[in-house]
């Protein structure tokens, strides 16, 4: 009995999704729950396992299609079913399989000289063969000029036209060796079609620029607190909870604290009413391959150091896996983005609508800075705050990063919550 192969539902905003590549061919053994094939959606990209252990008998939807949620895009065959005879497709692509190896162990058994000779005589039309016989010529003596190396008439009359020291010359141009081609141009495009969440990031990131009032202001941290702290317990840190402890957990320690103080930062609009949240959903971007995407600490101001690591390190791996579920990219009332692992110095980030905000962090990089009269050299992060200007101010702006630095600066505040 044949089994459908139906888009899942992903997602009460998604109705249709784009076909990726099929990981099992028609006539290839699935067993359960081995993945399938592909699933691109605007938000997440997910694959589609098998309900049974058989045959995939039939794809309907190729790679790049688009389908709809409970869509029919594939059949298999399951394994008690499959096991009662060889199933037709795969028979049919092993006796193909086995026709081509017949093709070419024949090919290759052939005699150089056979090979050569077919390659090299032209294909001679009716008349060109009367006149060749006339003649008394051969046709590889003839150079053809008709379509797919046909020798024509014409051909034959022209090579008899023309005097013993004109034929010697194309003779030897026939026999030359075929000229090499030259190297392909460095002016070569590609064309490749947009993914659904590539779509969906140029989408929002316009709407952003459109819908927002966007401006960016930035500050410096000093991180030597930071990295003194962490260097100091790092080891202890990732002997009990079998993670590292990286910069991240401090920002969004500090974000909240910061958000705290400016609760315009953690609000949104929502047509004429400004929405201020009491509790902090914070998402940080990561990379995930096929794009940026931002999963979200649910209630981050309850989660510990530890806690917040371990669901960072959880979201990265799964990104790279593409296992994100879509109930963990929506929402969200902050986001904080590190551009400073991928090298960047200094960017202006674009919020994430609904949110008003977002924090970007930057490269550690060493600089001479004036402490007390002096010039010292010290470990110093550039972060930007873009935020919608409509119901954030510049001081409201910039009380946010200060108290981001303080806190980044001095890291005891955190514990003792001052």
């Amino acid at each position: 009995m044949a089994v459908e192969l139906k888009i899942p539902s992903v997602g009460e905003s998604i109705t249709e999704v784009e076909i990726g590549e099929w990981l099992k061919a028609e006539g290839d053994r699935a067993e359960r729950d081995e993945n399938l094939v592909v699933i691109e959606t605007e938000k997440v990209t997910l694959e589609l396992a098998a309900p049974v252990s058989g045959i995939v008998t039939k794809v309907l939807k190729k790679k790049g299609a688009v389908a709809s949620v409970g869509e029919v895009i594939g059949y298999m065959e399951a394994a008690e079913a499959a096991t009662e005879g060889a199933p037709k497709v795969a028979a049919k692509k092993a006796e193909k399989t086995e026709q081509e190896h017949k093709e070419t162990r024949r090919e290759e058994h052939k005699e150089p000289e056979e090979r050569a000779s077919k390659a090299e005589k032209p294909r001679v039309m009716p008349a060109a063969q009367r006149v060749l016989a006339e003649r008394g010529l051969r046709p590889e003596e003839v150079r053809p000029s008709g379509p797919g190396g046909r020798l024509l008439k014409e051909d034959v009359l022209r090579h008899v036209g023309r005097g013993p020291d004109d034929r010697e010359k194309e003779q030897a141009l026939v026999k030359a060796p075929a000229r090499t081609p030259e190297p392909p141009s460095q002016r070569e495009e590609e064309v490749v079609a947009m993914t659904p969440m590539r779509r969906r990031i140029a989408q929002r990131l316009v709407e952003a620029q459109q819908t927002a009032a966007l401006l960016t202001t930035f500050n410096e941290i000093d991180m030597a607190g930071v990295m003194s702290l962490r260097e100091k317990h790092q080891a202890r840190f990732q002997e009990k909870h079998q993670v590292k402890l990286g910069f991240m957990s401090f920002f969004v320690k500090a974000a909240i604290d910061a958000l705290k103080l400016v609760p315009q930062v953690n609000a949104e609009i929502r047509g004429n009413d400004i929405v201020y949240r009491n509790y902090f959903d914070i998402g940080v971007a990561v990379g995930s391959g096929r794009g940026l995407v931002v999963p979200v600490l649910r209630h981050a101001e309850r989660m510990s150091f530890a806690e917040i690591e371990l669901a960072i390190a959880d979201f990265v791996r799964r990104a790279q896996e593409s296992k994100l579920k879509l109930e963990e990219l929506e929402g969200g009332t902050f986001t904080i983005s590190n551009g400073g692992i991928y090298g960047s110095l200094l960017s202006t980030p674009i919020v994430n609508p609904p949110q008003s905000g977002i924090l970007g962090m930057h490269a550690i990089q060493e600089r001479p800075v004036a402490r007390d009269g002096g010039v010292i050299v010290r470990p110093m992060m550039y972060v930007a705050l873009t935020y919608d200007h409509r119901i954030i101010d510049g001081r409201e702006a910039v009380t946010f990063l200060r108290r981001v630095k303080e806190t980044i600066e001095d890291p005891a505040r955190m514990l003792l919550e001052v």
